[in-house]
C-alpha cells in the first residue's frame, strides 16, 4: 500500500468555504478528538474511536486523497495527560465497508472493520506530522462501496485510540491533490457520532444533522458537555428548542417532533459555550423514530434554518 507523507501549512479557508473538510468550516469546530483506550471517558470520548465516511461521486474518475492534519499524538494541538505515551491508528476501508447493521457504522461494535482495507497507519509522537498534513492515497474512487442513495462511492475511515491515554486532535480533508487541499466536486464527508473539541472562547458551534423524508421524530444525544454550553435545536418549523445538556462523563437525551417543512433539510444545532473550560471534548449523535442514526455532513445537505439564538448572561431571565 502506498502512503506518502506531505508537509504543509494549516491554512483554513485556503479553498472554497464549502470544501470537503471535517470539521466543516461552517461548524466552527477546531478539531475532532479521539482519546487512546487507557483514558478516562469523562475526558470527553465515550468509546475511543471515531468512524467517518467519505463520499466520492461517480463522476470523479481520477484518484482522490484523504489528508489528515496533525495525525500524530504530541506537540502543538493534542491533549497531554501526564506525558505523551499514545498511539492513534487511522484506517481506510473500501468495498464492503458500509454495514447493514447501523450500529457498526456508528460505534466500534460487531463487524465495524468489515470491508476491503486500503490503508492503515499508526501514529505516535512524530514531529514530521505535528501541525502538518499527512496524505493517504492515491485512492481509486471505484475501490469504494457504491451507494447511490449516499451520493456515490463510500469509504469508511476508522480512527482508533490504540495505546496510551492522551487525546489526539485532528482534521480531515478529501482532496483531488496529494500535497494541497483541493476539493472533490460533489464529494462530502459525514459521521453518525461526532466527537470533537469545543472552542475555548464563548463562541457558537453548529451541527447540521440531515432530516430525510421519512423522519417524523428525532432523539438528540450528547455526552460530557460538562454544563459548559447552552444548546438549542433549530429547524425550518421551529425557531429553537432547548436541548438538555450533559454533565461530566454522562449522557443526556432530548426528543423532538418533525414536520413536513423540516424534511429534506438540515437542522441547525447551536452549541454556545458559556463556561470557562478550555479543553472541553464532547460527543453528539441523533436518531430518528426508527432508531436509525442520522448523518452529520461536512457540507450540509438541503436548506439550513437561519434563526439564531441569543445567549443571556447567567443570572438574568
Amino acid at each position: 500500500m502506498k502512503k506518502k507523507l506531505v508537509l504543509g501549512l494549516f491554512l483554513m479557508g485556503m479553498n472554497s468555504t464549502r470544501a470537503q473538510q471535517l470539521p466543516g468550516l461552517e461548524e466552527n469546530i477546531p478539531f475532532m478528538v479521539t482519546f487512546s483506550k487507557e483514558a478516562e471517558k469523562s475526558w470527553g470520548d465515550d468509546d475511543f474511536n471515531q468512524i467517518a465516511f467519505m463520499v466520492v461521486p461517480k463522476t470523479q474518475k481520477s484518484a482522490v486523497y484523504l489528508r489528515v492534519f496533525d495525525a500524530d499524538v504530541a506537540g502543538k494541538h493534542d491533549e497531554n495527560r501526564g506525558g505523551f505515551n499514545s498511539t492513534t491508528k487511522f484506517s481506510i476501508y473500501g468495498t464492503g465497508c458500509y454495514s447493514s447493521n447501523e450500529q457498526e457504522n456508528k460505534d466500534p461494535v460487531g463487524g465495524y472493520k468489515k470491508g476491503n482495507i486500503l490503508f492503515s497507519k499508526a501514529f505516535g509522537a512524530d514531529t514530521a506530522c505535528d501541525n502538518k498534513w499527512y496524505t493517504f492515497g492515491p485512492i481509486n474512487p471505484a475501490e469504494g462501496e457504491l451507494k447511490p442513495e449516499l451520493g456515490g462511492y463510500v469509504f469508511k475511515i476508522i480512527t482508533e485510540g490504540a495505546k496510551g491515554d492522551d487525546g489526539n486532535l485532528y482534521r480531515f480533508f478529501l482532496s483531488t491533490h496529494e500535497d494541497k487541499n483541493n476539493k472533490v466536486e460533489g464529494g462530502n464527508i459525514f459521521v453518525y457520532e461526532y466527537a470533537f473539541r469545543l472552542n475555548a472562547d464563548k463562541s457558537m458551534t453548529h451541527l447540521y444533522p440531515y432530516v430525510d423524508v421519512n423522519t417524523i421524530a428525532i432523539k438528540e444525544y450528547n455526552f460530557d458537555v460538562d454544563d459548559d454550553a447552552y444548546v438549542k435545536m433549530i429547524s425550518m418549523s421551529n425557531p429553537g428548542t432547548k436541548v438538555e445538556v450533559s454533565g461530566d462523563g454522562d449522557w443526556k437525551e432530548s426528543s423532538f417532533e418533525v414536520t413536513e417543512k423540516d424534511k429534506n433539510t438540515s437542522l441547525d444545532v447551536q452549541i454556545v459555550k458559556t463556561g470557562n473550560a478550555r479543553n472541553n471534548n464532547v460527543v453528539f449523535s441523533f436518531t430518528n423514530q426508527r432508531g436509525e442514526h442520522m448523518p452529520f455532513y461536512a457540507i450540509p445537505i438541503g436548506a439550513i434554518p437561519k434563526k439564531s439564538i441569543v445567549v443571556k448572561p447567567k443570572g438574568k431571565k
